[in-house]
């Protein structure tokens, strides 16, 4: 199993996650040789050659609640026939693990394309309009709620805590004061098109359901719609198939700015957890730093 040691700020590498998903994977009587890490983020991704299934492993204990609402929301999905990533059913999920949840998820054999951003706001229109049944308990959507312990943990330069700090308690203050008009319903809460795969039989398919909370749809429509008016990372023609699949332009509601800031800045502490990983994720914190202290400098980021 070829894994990356470096160290992250909390101590979660991808050689500790490596263990805790062999560890898991005993558990269960599941062979986890060879298995492939294939991401680490808030949560390490391994796929295991043994059989066609997906383990992830969170980076601590406090993100059990999250696990569960996954676990919850992948058995709803599948009840609803929502074409979403599913959960392996007869495993009693999520697992503790030396202190660490984990769950494992069927495999989803990718086509030989890409989902379009056309078929993102189709999915994300589909997923409003859905009624969360009672059974199923979804939290707020909290911009802020990780954001202190990654600030906490990461290993930057002092400098740029103290920014982040202050940056922190400005876009809270911007928060309260924001007015949404739309109704609460299921929110995916990271809606990049990255979030959707096309499976061997053409079939969209949306993943992560770690920030999946129930709150105003605007949450979602804010992920795209920063990455195109702010980061530019689409052509005009992509935002426009995302704008008419769904049937609205976030950029030109009035709290756009104010998601902006809460978008990049959830982008940076996200990205800046992994800083020791390599020198290509310590370049683009930089980079997105420097973008965060200077709002009308154009953005240079790379999606990650």
């Amino acid at each position: 199993m070829a894994v990356d040691a470096a160290r992250t700020e909390d101590g979660f590498t991808s050689a500790r996650a490596a263990k805790v998903m062999s560890a898991a994977c005993r558990a269960v009587g599941i062979d986890d040789r060879d298995a492939e890490l294939i991401r680490l983020g808030e949560n390490a991704l391994f796929r295991l050659a043994s059989v066609p299934v997906i383990v992830r492993v969170a980076r601590g204990e406090q993100w059990l609640p999250t696990a569960r609402t996954e676990v919850a929301v992948s058995r709803w999905l599948a009840e609803e026939g929502f074409p979403a990533a599913r959960i392996v059913e007869d495993l009693e999920q999520p697992f503790l693990t030396d202190g660490h949840p984990v769950t494992f998820w069927h495999l989803i054999v990718e086509a030989d394309r890409k989902a379009t951003y056309g078929e993102l706001g189709g999915v994300l229109r589909d997923l409003h309009s859905l009624t969360v049944p009672d059974g199923v308990v979804l939290p707020s959507f909290s911009p802020f709620d990780k954001q202190e312990l990654r600030m906490d943990r990461a290993v930057i330069p002092r400098d740029d805590k103290v920014f982040l700090r202050n940056r922190w308690r400005e876009l809270q203050y911007k928060y309260a004061e924001l007015k949404f008009e739309t109704p609460k319903g299921p929110v995916h809460g990271d809606a990049h098109v990255q979030n959707l795969m096309v499976d061997d039989q053409g079939r969209v398919i949306l993943i992560d359901f770690e920030a999946f909370c129930y709150d105003h749809p605007e949450w979602d429509l804010m992920v795209t719609a920063v990455e195109h008016h702010s980061l530019g990372w689409q052509t005009d023609e992509q935002y426009a198939d995302f704008v008419a699949a769904y049937g609205r332009d976030l950029y030109d509601w009035h709290g756009y700015e104010t998601l902006r800031g809460i978008q990049e800045f959830g982008m940076t502490t996200w990205l800046m957890q992994n800083v020791q990983e390599d020198e290509q994720t310590a370049a683009e914190y930089r980079r997105r730093i420097a973008g965060l202290r200077n709002d009308d400098a154009p953005r240079d980021w790379r999606p990650w």
